[in-house]
């Protein structure tokens, strides 16, 4: 699909201002009842990861499949799963409605999976009761991703309100059940069921704006690589007091190695990464420290500008030990210590490469002899956008319009892996990186929420965009 518009009708790319006023009573008139059904997501615990019973995730894609049986608009709405290695992925929802006299077709991309809740005892509401508060609905998924999930039923509904139900703007529509346990079947789903998502514009709302009032897309994402590795010592664990001060335990050279990651100043000290530079936007030192509640007395880390460092330049972080615990923990030199280590790398690193300068720099920076060996690992490309397509700048203006500031882009130090594949798969399609959250929306944390001014503009804005889609001509 290669849809371009007239150049006659590249005015269009600048919504109207009938359209957003009508967006905007329409998208009010049901808000109410759009947070009311978010809620009713919230109690759903879906989880996909293996610990926790799959039947929620199968309560949680039928409610969603009924969401958008419910607008009406669709020729099929399918509950269906992808198999790899003959397991078969959790339950994703796939809509589709044909495109007609010419017009885009638009394939709209959320998931209905959620983190698990994490220690209750943080949360100062239940995780999986919406709560209002301060604006905000508290609730795990409130944010990530099920309020992508109604933006998307808002808009689509508000299109049909507007312009009948026989409009002739092409929808598919993607929510996926398995993104917070990796995605393993996306590549799968995608290839199985290409004729129904093939688009000639993919949005993806995952992603965040600037702030509540700022709207952005995301033109920028980090990639990924996860690796574990074992450092070994000895045959087996020894007395401490016998052997101690001779025989170095597990622990003495994983430190080494962990601090050898970065320098002096905190950059990541592997040779060969590569960076990106961004250009400034108006976030101070005390932003950073609010937002990430780093405290008063901590300095940063790394050199150059806070949005290079959060989007451009790799980072990395140790995000599990297996070592005993101070609970268990006994007078013994213990022979082997485990780690996890996560390296975010800059657009235009490929993250094998990445993984190979890691494993590298590991090998090389092992003291005393001690043995290292490498476990399982991960790797996710990143994302770089081209933002001068057509899509980009109706969906900029469309933004702009909806939440009456002018809308920036963004960069978003995370890393979304599954959107190479989409990149992969549909080289032609226009790649869309939106979202509902905010720097204070914590998702992946206790205390996860979303502001609801912002995801009423969000709906707006989307119901702004697909209704000039639809009154696009083609070239």
């Amino acid at each position: 699909m290669t849809f371009s518009p007239k150049q006659d009708t590249a005015n269009n790319l600048t919504p109207r201002p009938e359209i957003t006023e009508e967006a905007k009573r329409l998208i009010d008139e049901t808000f109410h009842n759009r947070v009311a059904t978010l809620g009713q997501l919230v109690r759903i615990p879906g989880i996909a990861w293996e610990a926790f019973d799959p039947a929620n995730l199968d309560r949680s894609a039928e409610a969603v499949a009924k969401l958008f049986e419910d607008t009406g608009v669709f020729d099929s709405v399918e509950i269906k799963t992808a198999t790899v290695d003959g397991k078969p992925g959790s339950p994703a929802v796939l809509a589709h409605r044909s495109a007609k006299n010419g017009k885009p077709h638009v394939l709209l991309y959320a998931h209905h999976d959620v983190q698990p809740p994490g220690d209750e005892a943080l949360w100062e509401t239940p995780a999986f009761e919406p709560t209002a508060k301060d604006g905000r609905i508290f609730g795990r998924g409130a944010a990530d991703d099920k309020a992508g999930i109604m933006a998307h039923i808002a808009a689509i509904e508000a299109l049909r309100d507007s312009q009948g139900e026989d409009f002739d703007l092409g929808l598919s529509v993607f929510i996926e059940g398995e993104e917070e346990a990796g995605s393993r079947t996306f590549r799968a789903f995608l290839d199985e069921n290409k004729d129904k998502l093939a688009a000639d514009v993919i949005i993806v709302a995952d992603s965040m704006n600037w702030a509540p009032d700022v709207p952005a897309l995301t033109v920028s994402l980090r990639g990924n690589v996860t690796q574990i590795f074992t450092i070994r010592t000895m045959e087996h664990a020894v007395h401490s007091g016998m052997f101690g001060g001779a025989v170095p335990d597990a622990m003495i050279p994983m430190v080494r190695v962990l601090a050898s990651l970065h320098d002096e100043k905190g950059n990541v000290a592997i040779e060969g990464l590569k960076s990106v530079s961004f250009q400034d936007l108006p976030y101070t030192e005390e932003n950073l420290r609010k937002d990430s509640s780093l405290l008063p007395a901590v300095s940063q880390i790394g050199e150059g500008s806070i949005m290079d460092r959060l989007w451009g330049k790799s980072s990395l972080t140790v995000i599990g030990i297996d070592y005993p615990s101070v609970a268990v923990s006994s007078n013994t030199i213990l022979p082997t210590a485990s780690a996890r280590v996560s390296l975010r790398v800059a657009p235009g690193q490929d993250p094998d490469e990445a993984l190979e300068l890691l494993q590298k720099h590991l090998v090389a920076n092992t003291p005393f002899g001690a043995e290292i060996s490498f476990g399982e690992f991960e790797t996710g490309k990143a994302f770089l956008a081209d933002s001068s397509g057509w899509s980009s700048k109706l969906a900029m203006n469309s933004l702009s319009a909806a939440f009456g500031n002018p809308a920036v882009e963004i960069g978003i130090g995370g890393s979304i892996p599954f959107i190479a594949d989409l990149t992969e798969v549909f080289p032609d399609a226009q790649i869309l990186v939106t979202g509902v959250e905010d720097s204070d929306s914590r998702a992946h944390s206790p205390n996860e929420s979303i502001h609801l001014a912002g995801l009423k503009n969000a709906m707006v804005a989307e119901a702004v965009f697909l209704i000039s889609c639809n009154q696009l001509q083609s070239s």
